[in-house]
């Protein structure tokens, strides 16, 4: 089916992105997945290629494309050449929001230069050993000190948490009110008491360096207040609808390029004398997924479309999330099968999607949250 959502400028684009990936990414990629971290270099050619910051005014360095359609191509490209280990998606469009919307001019004028050439990597440190989407579960603290914030406890799972230079963390600045007493501190790279912990040993996307952070008694400046004091839980709000529809995105377009692999894989592989495309339970399976994906890919470009014209609501960005990533994880499943033991060795394409896609369904609100919200939209 012809998409209708791009322009040729969109196109355009997507070609540099290609040309991007084929040649800074691709070459290094198995070392990168070997070490666990991508290179700062990468980031820096991302930089110079006009890939960070598509949204950012150009005063400050960026692209000044707030339409979301480029961010969409981004992650489509990134997807299917299954390099999720460069998360620019995460800088982009989950922390990029934060610095544009809530920042100081001053703020502003420190941060986003780096950010959109790609000497400044961030991170978000929300989930905590003890709280993940539970907000009200969050136990790091800072307290006022007068000219700074005493911050202190620990995250966990950080995406880029090795690399950052700038980590927005999420903490307690009031000793009650819950969710509603949180606050958005960032923390920079040298900082005093902030230290690193392990490279999490993830099943999949092993280039993304996943991390545990520690803060003992760190010295935040009072003017590395993100937004509102006491506001981080409407500012968190706020971003979800992007942040869910970014890993949309990668979910329907990881199905539909893993639908292409295996299509021609049935052509190809040969049981009992003759093609699998010829046994019939394998045309199926096929059609079944092939269906599926038009289905999806239909709902997914109404919402990208929705978003980039600023009509996005949170009940179908959680739709979108839950059920295109449910649907990446069915067709993985079906594809390695259909691959047969050559499906289960890691140098396969299909094996690496089964587990890099294992995550989808997890972060940025697990399945199940996301349909208690769509359910409360409909009950009450």
């Amino acid at each position: 089916m012809k998409r209708q959502i791009y322009s040729a400028e969109h196109e355009a684009f997507r070609e540099t992105v290609r040309v991007f990936l084929a040649k800074e990414v691709l070459p290094h990629y198995e070392r990168w997945e070997r070490d666990g971290v991508v290179s700062r270099a990468v980031w820096r050619a991302a930089g110079k290629q006009g890939l960070l910051g598509l949204a950012v005014p150009e005063e400050y360095g960026g692209g000044g494309t707030p339409d979301f359609r480029y961010s969409a191509v981004l992650v489509e490209e990134f997807t299917r050449a299954g390099a999720s280990g460069l998360a620019i998606g995460l800088h982009n469009d989950i922390i990029g929001p934060y610095l544009t919307g809530l920042a100081t001019e001053e703020q502003k004028r420190r941060w986003l230069p780096g950010f959109c050439d790609g000497s400044i990597i961030t991170a978000i440190a929300m989930t905590e050993p003890g709280a993940g989407s539970d907000l009200q579960g969050i136990r790091t603290r800072a307290e006022d000190r007068g000219d700074h914030w005493l911050l202190n406890g620990s995250k966990t799972f950080i995406s880029n948490g090795i690399l950052a230079d700038l980590v927005i963390v999420v903490a307690k600045t009031t000793p009650e009110g819950g969710a509603h007493g949180l606050s958005l501190l960032v923390v920079e790279r040298g900082a005093e008491g902030f230290e690193r912990g392990r490279n999490l040993d993830k099943i999949g996307q092993k280039a993304q360096d996943t991390a545990e952070l520690f803060f003992h008694d760190v010295r935040v400046p009072k003017d590395n207040l993100l937004g509102d004091l006491h506001g981080a839980f409407g500012h968190l709000m706020t971003n979800l609808a992007q942040e869910r529809l970014n890993i949309a995105v990668a979910g329907i377009a990881a199905a539909e390029h893993l639908l292409e692999i295996t299509t021609e894989y049935v052509k190809e592989r040969e049981a009992f004398g003759r093609p699998l495309a010829r046994l019939q339970h394998i045309r199926f399976e096929v059609a079944e997924m092939a269906t599926e994906c038009a289905v999806t890919r239909a709902f997914l470009d109404r919402c990208i479309a929705d978003h980039a014209d600023g009509g996005l609501d949170a009940v179908h960005a959680s739709m979108a999330k839950w059920w295109a990533t449910e649907l990446q994880k069915r067709v993985a499943d079906r594809c390695l099968q259909l691959h047969g033991g050559y499906g289960y060795m890691a140098e396969h394409r299909v094996a690496r999607a089964f587990t890099d896609g294992r995550i989808q369904t997890i972060y940025g609100g697990t399945t199940e949250i996301m349909k208690e919200i769509i359910g409360r939209s409909l009950l009450g």
